[in-house]
């Protein structure tokens, strides 16, 4: 795209160095941020690069490349520059197609105002999700948990809502050239973006443009990959608890958003820091407990030290000793391999005092909050399914903000089968003590006692139930009827990765009995999990969470592939990637459209 959509030679930069401008809109901005730096851009001889909603100058020598998102306001936009004559040559490229009602305005435009010479290219480019690791994504869409289960959404709206994540994925599965074989429990939102995007795959297969040649490029293998579906009930813990490993420690006390975090430093001033798959510390330690990052960062800075040692020493020469010529040539060389080695060194000791930074940030805050043992007690409790009364009071009533305790409370209330009315009252009365605002808290008691109700009506009585369940809570309901048996976990393995697991491994199991297969490019729309094709085993899986996922279920994930023998390819999506705090203001949200709670005004300190 930014070499004017040519192909690029063997190192990956253009065959001729031509300068242009590049022109995104902020959607397509934060497409960009995560995968290039603006040094990168400069390489592809990006000069300068604007906001399409800003003001600009006319720079008539120059292509410019468009990278934004087909809709009514950049068509008007791109119009209006090309009228202007802002630059030489325009080249459009659309994050998703552009519908045909806009190519037409596009084109009439251009038409009247007599430019339509200077565009040279119209491209789709089907690529309208963030790819924030090479096994993660997300399609940076807002709010979707609530607007799925808010108790007053219109079917027009869950159909929107459907249609946008259907339209991500399918630009997800057009970059991997893949057509997947696609699995999702019953009911709910998963079901609906499952047998849309069925259809969508379907009509796509049979239109002339076909953009999935067989094979693709997800793995060597021929074999199709499987896409397993899943909505953000079917365990809803993991978007609230606290993790005491790296990653997810630092998305939620420091809010890491397209893979970069601001650090307070001593004095007062911030630093940004890019944390991505160039940091070699990062990817390999991502996933370790917080002691065990703390232990791995002084191990690095030690090795520094002596390897800087040993560059000294080398370099310094024998005092004392007489001079004589073989000393210098030696000494020569060692000056030499001392320069080579500098920037290795230098890069070395830049990423070193990066994590340092972090680290004491890290544990400044988890000091001052104990999260180490509400991330002890709260996973305790989802193993176990209980706790101890005395315990989980003076937790609530112990260190930690606001949110810390009205997160861990709710883990209370969905890692235990049924709580005593008198404790649950207890847990009530401290979050007030402690001015937190409780209507995340009802939301998910109304949503669980509901559940149970489910759960135990006899089958009889079960479909009333169930339809008045539908009117009140929208979707919400049908994922969580499983009981509340997903959201305990025996060994606190996630429910997720346990799910992938027996969906990869094809083998029979009662947990994925029910659970619905798709496959767009058999005959006819079969949804039974009947042929043998549809069950595997799969070597690689894309794992899709639509409400909002995490770090915790990604690392859970990648550790599945990793320990697969031989290892298997999982790649891990979400509508959103949300911190806790930011999963609990959406839950604080549907409390409050339902009236339930207190009307504390939330607040995360």
């Amino acid at each position: 795209m930014l070499n004017l959509n040519q192909s690029l030679n063997s190192n990956g930069t253009a065959n001729e160095e031509v300068y242009k401008v590049l022109i995104f809109d902020k959607f397509c901005r934060d497409i960009l941020s995560p995968l290039i730096h603006i040094k990168d851009l400069r390489k592809h001889g990006v000069t300068l690069y604007f906001l399409i909603d800003k003001e600009r100058q006319t720079i008539p020598d120059v292509p410019a490349v468009y990278f934004v998102q087909p809709n009514q306001s950049n068509i008007q936009r791109i119009v209006l520059d090309t009228s202007r004559s802002l630059y030489e040559s325009f080249h459009l490229n659309f994050s998703s197609s552009l519908p045909r009602p806009l190519l037409e305005d596009l084109a009439s435009g251009t038409l009247k105002t007599d430019s339509i010479q200077r565009i040279s290219k119209v491209f789709d480019q089907y690529l309208e999700f963030v790819t924030l690791d090479d096994n993660l994504f997300s399609l940076a869409q807002p709010s979707c948990y609530v607007q799925l289960n808010d108790p007053s959404a219109g079917d027009r709206e869950i159909e929107d809502i459907i249609e946008k994540i259907v339209s991500g994925l399918f630009c997800v599965l057009a970059t991997l050239a893949v057509v997947p074989i696609i699995r999702c429990p019953r009911g709910g939102p998963a079901e609906m973006v499952a047998s849309a995007l069925d259809l969508r795959l379907r009509d796509h297969l049979i239109s002339k443009n076909n953009l999935f040649t067989e094979g693709g490029n997800l793995g060597s293998s021929f074999q199709r990959p499987i896409l397993c579906l899943f909505d953000r009930n079917f365990e809803l813990s993991v978007g609230i608890q606290h993790d005491f490993r790296y990653r997810p420690l630092v998305h939620d006390l420091l809010g890491l958003k397209l893979n970069a975090v601001n650090v307070k430093g001593e004095k007062g001033g911030s630093r940004s820091y890019e944390l991505d798959r160039s940091d070699p510390f990062w990817v390999a330690n991502g996933n370790l407990e917080f002691p065990e990052v703390a232990v791995e960062i002084e191990t690095q800075l030690n090795k520094y030290k002596r390897d800087v040692d040993e560059v000294n020493k080398r370099t310094g020469g024998n005092e004392g000793a007489e001079f004589d010529g073989t000393d210098l040539i030696g000494n020569t060389k060692h000056l030499m391999n001392a320069v080579n080695s500098l920037p290795e060194l230098t890069e070395r000791k830049q990423v070193i005092d990066k994590h340092t930074n972090i680290a004491t940030v890290l544990l400044g805050e988890i000091k001052e909050r104990s999260l180490d043992s509400y991330a002890k007690k709260e996973n305790d409790m989802l193993t176990k399914g209980s706790i101890d009364r005395n315990e989980l009071l003076s937790v609530l009533r112990g260190k930690g903000t606001k949110m810390d305790k009205l997160r861990f409370a709710i883990i209370y209330l969905l890692s235990s089968e049924t709580t005593p009315q008198s404790e649950l009252e207890a847990v009530e009365a401290a979050l007030r003590e402690s001015e937190v605002d409780t209507c995340a808290f009802q939301y998910v008691k109304k949503i669980k006692s509901l559940n149970v109700s489910l759960a135990s009506a006899n089958s009889a009585s079960k479909s009333n139930i169930v339809d008045w369940a539908e009117k009140l809570y929208g979707q919400s309901i049908s994922a969580v009827t499983a009981g509340v048996k997903n959201l305990l976990s025996s060994d606190r393995q996630l429910a997720l990765t346990r799910t992938v697991e027996a969906l990869m491994e094809g083998r029979p199991n009662p947990e994925i009995e029910s659970y619905l297969a798709f496959d767009p490019r058999s005959p006819k729309s079969s949804s039974s999990a009947g042929s043998n094709h549809l069950k595997g085993p799969f070597k690689e899986a894309i794992v899709f969470m639509i409400g909002g996922g995490n770090y915790v279920e990604y690392g859970s994930l990648q550790e599945l592939a990793f320990r697969q023998q031989p290892a298997k390819h999982i790649i891990y999506g979400t509508t959103e990637v949300l911190m806790g705090v930011e999963f609990v203001d959406q839950l604080t949200v549907l409390g409050q459209k339902m009236g339930l709670g207190s009307a504390v005004m939330p607040s995360s300190s």
